[in-house]
């Protein structure tokens, strides 16, 4: 079985409602770049890729040029054995891994295809029939988060991510912690993410004065060493998220003991080869994960869970049903949120099977 094409799609998914976070940073519609890899034995794997601006080193209209680079290296190879044909790609071309994602994705479905078998089967087996949601909630007016957590708790719902630092307001993200925390009351989990954009003094005053509530704190500051201060002078838990990017990160947070929890997330690292050695790393760490990607529909989001429901329960804290969030679905069918959990996608490979018709003709066609 060899490699005999490419394409490649850029649809625009529209967020349920617009994300506002730390940083400036907006979330509204964004594209998605949708990635389709025929064989000549007419098995076929999809990838996705969804950079949020202004987010990390990562932008969607990237990934046709490097897909066109690397494409003497795919085109003809065989898809089967994923982590070599990536592993010669990086050699042709280092890093651009958010790029370079979607195609890792794309032949790890092929791979299960041409085996007949689930996608989870080729990361670990299944261990378990569905995974726990956690739900974000925008950075707005605190009582307004509050009601969108308790609309999100009625559903279900027991995790909950609350946005901080869009308006630079220390004092206000104390009251959206407070409001947040009072709203589902004792038991779900809750915490503050700042999107690495505070400063460790605004995060340190933040975050001591909510010390007395059960919450965690998530990335809210640019480097590792100024979140180890604010998890010093503040003692509450902490999970990492965008300085989380390969096992070295991995490892330096956990030697500075601010890594309770970690999100994984497929573009970061580059793919399901990479988030793979990553979980295994956690796993070892004994690191509770959020396993994700940045953003976007139903194939990123089916590459996620396959590799959640193939992790130890007592170390997957929570995934996300990036296809719930935004609009259109690449898959309709594919499952979503129920009882604040969501199951994987049956049926050999990733199990989801985008609606080529909606997405038209490709953008760009490599043979």
């Amino acid at each position: 079985m060899k490699i005999k094409r490419l394409s490649l799609w850029h649809v625009p998914l529209t967020s349920h409602e617009t994300y506002y976070m730390a940083g400036a940073k907006t979330c509204a519609v964004v594209e998605t770049a949708v990635l389709r890899v025929d064989t000549d034995a007419g098995v076929t794997g999809w990838g996705e890729v969804c950079p949020i601006p202004h987010y990390l080193p990562a932008y969607a209209r990237g990934v046709g040029p490097v897909l066109t680079e690397i494409a003497p290296i795919v085109l003809g190879a065989d898809p089967v054995g994923v982590e070599a044909l990536m592993a010669q790609a990086d050699k042709y071309l280092p890093d651009h891994r958010y790029a370079k994602s979607a195609l890792d994705i794309a032949l790890w479905d092929i791979t299960a295809k041409a085996a007949n078998l689930p996608l989870n089967a080729l990361l670990g087996g299944r261990r378990q029939e569905d995974l726990p949601l956690y739900h974000s909630i925008t950075c707005v007016a605190p009582d307004e988060m509050a009601r969108m957590a308790r609309e999100a708790q009625a559903e279900g719902i027991a995790q909950f991510q609350v946005k901080l630092g869009a308006d630079v307001d220390w004092q206000a993200d104390v009251e959206r912690l407070v409001k947040v925390r009072e709203a589902v009351g004792p038991g779900p989990i809750v915490y503050g993410d700042w999107n690495c954009g505070a400063t460790r003094l605004d995060a340190t005053r933040t975050a001591r004065a909510v010390a007395h509530l059960d919450l965690m704190i998530e990335q809210p500051c640019a480097t590792l060493e100024d979140c180890a201060a604010v998890h010093g002078a503040t003692g509450l838990p902490m999970k990492l998220d965008e300085l989380a990017h390969d096992t070295a990160s991995l490892l330096r947070a956990h030697e500075l003991g601010i890594m309770d929890a970690v999100a994984l997330k497929l573009s970061k690292f580059g793919g399901l080869s990479r988030l793979r050695q990553a979980r295994d790393l956690c796993l070892h760490l004994g690191a509770r994960m959020c396993i994700e990607d940045t953003w976007g529909s139903d194939i990123a989001m089916a590459a996620a869970l396959h590799l959640g429901v193939a992790t130890d329960p007592a170390l997957v804290l929570n995934v996300c049903d990036l296809s719930g969030y935004v609009a259109p679905r690449l898959d309709p069918s594919a499952p979503a949120r129920r009882n604040g959990r969501i199951a994987v996608p049956e049926g050999p490979g990733l199990g989801v099977r985008p609606d080529e018709a909606a997405l038209g003709s490709a953008d760009l066609v490599l043979e």
